[in-house]
C-alpha cells in the first residue's frame, strides 16, 4: 500500500464537506459526512460526472449530473443502479490526511530494482 498525503491537519475541518484533490495521479473525491472521513474515486460510473461537485445523502455521494448515489463504505451503486465507485483506504495522521492506494506491478517493480541496483 503506498500512502499519499492530500490535506493538511488544517484542511480537515470539523464539518462536512465534499472536495476534488489529486493523489497519486487520480482525482479523489474527499468527504467528511457526519464528522467521518472518506476517499472515492471522482469519476461518476454513471455520465462521467465529477462526484467532488455532489453532496451527501444518507451514508451515500450523490451525483450531481443525474443523481446516482454510491455508498460511502462500500461503493455499491443505489438499488437498480448495478454499478459501483472505488473506495480508498483514509488515516488521518498527525500531519493531515492520507489515502491508501494498491501499489502497482509497475512500482513494485521499480522499487525491487532500486533495491538491487
Amino acid at each position: 500500500m503506498i500512502w499519499v498525503k492530500v490535506l493538511s491537519k488544517q484542511e480537515v475541518v470539523p464539518t462536512d464537506f465534499v472536495l476534488q484533490v489529486k493523489a497519486n495521479g487520480k482525482k479523489i473525491c474527499i468527504i467528511n459526512h457526519q464528522q467521518k472521513l472518506y476517499a472515492t474515486q471522482n469519476t461518476c460510473p454513471h455520465a462521467g460526472g465529477n462526484l467532488s461537485g455532489g453532496w451527501c445523502k444518507n451514508g451515500h455521494i450523490v451525483c450531481p449530473i443525474h443523481r446516482y448515489e454510491y455508498n460511502l463504505e462500500n461503493g455499491r451503486g443505489a438499488e437498480g443502479q448495478g454499478d459501483y465507485i472505488n473506495i480508498y483506504p483514509v488515516e488521518l495522521r498527525d500531519d493531515g490526511l492520507y489515502v491508501g492506494f494498491k501499489e502497482s506491478l509497475w512500482q513494485r517493480f521499480f522499487k525491487l530494482h532500486l533495491l538491487l541496483a
